[in-house]
């Protein structure tokens, strides 16, 4: 099986909410060392919430030159992940897609796939390259590179997608399936548009699940249903008896 993990910079940063966190950041690499273990292709793109948001920070900045500042963070985030996942015996490669060969091989596609074969995990950073298209969209996009059979989104605390923000709203909904269109036409917040679209287009299936309930990441790996599961043949059936966990 192979999978493309979808991780927020947050992830890293701990309770602070800002920067890296060694602590965090080897908690977050034992779920993916156990993941990997099961004999699974694991790919992992991460996001730089925990150093830059463009749209709030680079507000007075020139739109274009805030998104490259915040792809340059992921991949500080990527080598901090790699540096964790290589202290726990895990062979791992950063590939980026701007150019910073003194830390990260430039993104390949037949060279991701074959870091992949070898049982490497392996990390794109940079989103795509290209400003204006978040890391959610480089996560779909780069899923569909590789020929991933699955899209992995973490959440932190929260155990699928509900039909409300289930930490403002205690009666919000929790979904076990979803089509890509209930998505869209429902304005949930698991991926934008953009990335929905691109799964949609080529029905690579979604599972959206919390990544710190230990375990959680194996068993979406063995087969299990965890989370919420998204896909062209997705019920809009909710069970109104879960709520989130915080």
């Amino acid at each position: 099986m192979r999978v493309l993990l979808k991780l927020s910079g947050e992830f890293l940063a701990g309770p602070g909410g800002v920067g890296v966190s060694s602590d965090a950041t080897y908690t977050l690499a034992q779920e993916i060392v156990a993941a990997h273990g099961r004999g699974a292709q694991l790919a992992v793109v991460v996001g730089a919430g925990n150093f830059w948001r463009g749209a709030q920070q680079g507000g007075g900045m020139d739109p274009a030159t805030a998104d490259y500042v915040g792809m340059i963070a992921t991949v500080m985030n990527a080598v901090a992940l790699q540096d964790a996942l290589e202290q726990q015996g895990v062979d791992t490669r950063v590939q980026s897609a701007i150019n910073i060969q003194e830390v990260a091989e430039p993104y390949i596609r037949r060279r991701a796939l074959r870091h992949l074969e070898k049982g490497r995990v392996v990390i794109f950073g940079g989103g795509t390259g290209n400003p204006f298209f978040t890391t959610d969209t480089a996560a779909a996009l780069r899923a569909l590179e590789i020929d991933a059979d699955l899209v992995l989104m973490a959440k932190s605390k929260i155990d699928g997608v509900y039909s409300d923000d289930p930490r403002q709203n205690p009666s919000a909904t929790k979904y076990e399936t979803l089509s890509y269109l209930d998505v869209l036409n429902q304005g949930l917040k698991v991926m934008d548009a953009t990335a929905i679209s691109l799964c949609m287009g080529k029905e690579m299936p979604i599972a959206v699940f919390d990544i710190f309930t230990q375990g959680n990441l194996e068993r979406l790996l063995a087969g299990e249903h965890v989370g919420t599961r998204i896909s062209s043949a997705g019920s809009h059936a909710a069970h109104p008896n879960v709520r989130g966990e915080l």
